[in-house]
């Protein structure tokens, strides 16, 4: 990526990214705003209503002011201050955001599909025709001066937004060129695979069913974890009186309903939720990849594409926009001509060492969750709050789950 020249008098973008997640998006707004030539390709035809990751930590809410959309994300979302621990129906400590970031002293929760919408409308009014929905690739080739990516018309492509003039001329709606490229096309990435980068990591035993359900308790605006016997249950407050309910399973319940996920709430907290009333419901296993190198020649990995981790303590989409803010500076400066190559040996190096980090923490976070027998809960949660009561170390779990 040192010379991020294209062959002269090719119709070529400047960086075509694929996947129009909330990485993509992101970066793809980055790189617009630094007047560059963007192009997203995005297999869906339409935004998915879906909605997993719902937490937005302060590093990451501090990058994406950068892209003009903090604003908004702040105004729908519901900020988070404070987190506590129950136990069989006892306090076992609490925790307070409020120190680990002065600037932001709180998780923003916030459906993804809204995070996701915020972020396209930005991106729309920067370029109308940057993003390409309905558009599969099915093979991506680094041609040295340029990368190729080759594609077809996903179901429903039809309906895709406005095209985007890149490929070899009039009519050429199956190739794309451009002078880089970026894979951030999820867990399952077309581009890591057809670039022949391998990935190292581990499926973990534990499974989960989450889903939301009006807010029927006193919580208000607390994080509530509660340290069960049977397993962790984790409940977190969204916008419009709702909150999220995880519950660690025994085994992956494929099929469950939402009458399942109330009485596994009800058993293990006393907490009532109305089943009728459940508006997302998923049962879910945990995997942990990273790609053994993030880049090769003209294109780059990021987010789920480059680091899988577990959803448990929902740092994944923060990971991938940290990715996204620390590579669009040197892709700009790839693409003015200026070398590069140290600059991305450290991308790469740091970006993997945050990516292990936050597998960490989420390896501990749900080794913490699993079932344990009633003695030694007891013990545990008698030394955690303990611990807790310490300011420092109440400080520095705060900064660690807050991604500081």
């Amino acid at each position: 990526m040192a010379d991020a020249r294209g062959p002269a008098g090719a119709a070529m973008a400047d960086v075509a990214i694929v996947g129009a997640g909330p990485v993509g998006l992101y970066l793809g707004i980055l790189l617009l705003q630094q007047g560059l030539d963007v192009t997203i390709l995005e297999q869906r035809s339409s935004p998915s209503p879906h909605s997993r990751a719902i937490g937005i930590h302060p590093p990451a809410l501090s990058a994406l002011r950068e892209a003009g959309v903090a604003g908004a994300l702040t105004a729908e979302g519901l900020p988070i201050r404070n987190g506590i621990a129950r136990s069989r129906g006892r306090l076992v400590q609490g925790v307070s955001f409020a120190a680990a970031s002065p600037s932001s002293p709180f998780i923003l929760t916030l459906k993804q599909a809204r995070t996701e919408a915020i972020l396209e409308a930005r991106l729309r009014s920067l370029a109308p025709g940057a993003l390409r929905r309905g558009v599969r690739v099915d093979s991506v080739h680094d041609a040295g001066s340029h990368v190729t990516l080759h594609t077809s018309p996903s179901a429903g492509a039809g309906e895709a937004g406005g095209s985007h003039a890149v490929g070899s001329g009039a009519g050429d709606c199956g190739v794309t060129r451009a002078r880089l490229a970026v894979g951030a096309d999820g867990a399952h990435s077309t581009v890591r695979r057809e670039l022949g980068i391998p990935t190292r990591g581990r499926d973990y035993p534990d499974t989960y069913l989450m889903g939301d359900f009006p807010d029927s308790g006193a919580d208000g605006a607390t994080a509530v974890l509660y340290l069960e016997p049977a397993g962790i249950v984790e409940s977190f407050p969204l916008p419009g009186g709702l909150r999220r309910w995880v519950v660690h399973t025994d085994v992956l319940l494929d099929g469950a309903t939402a009458d399942c996920l109330a009485g596994h709430v009800f058993r293990r907290t006393g907490v009532a939720v109305d089943p009728g009333a459940n508006s997302m419901l998923s049962a879910f296993g945990v995997r942990s990849r990273l790609a053994v190198r993030l880049v090769q020649g003209r294109v780059v990995l990021v987010g789920d594409a480059a680091h899988q981790i577990s959803p448990i303590g929902g740092q994944g989409m923060n990971l991938g926009w940290l990715d996204a803010a620390a590579l669009a500076p040197i892709m700009a400066a790839a693409l003015a001509g200026r070398p590069t190559g140290r600059l991305l040996e450290r991308y790469q190096q740091g970006r993997m060492a945050a990516a292990r980090r936050a597998s960490r923490l989420a390896g501990l976070n749900m080794a913490l969750g699993r079932p344990q027998p009633a003695s030694f809960l007891s013990v545990r949660n008698a030394a955690v709050a303990w611990a807790l009561r310490n300011p420092g170390l109440n400080n520095a779990v705060a900064r660690r789950f807050t991604m500081q």
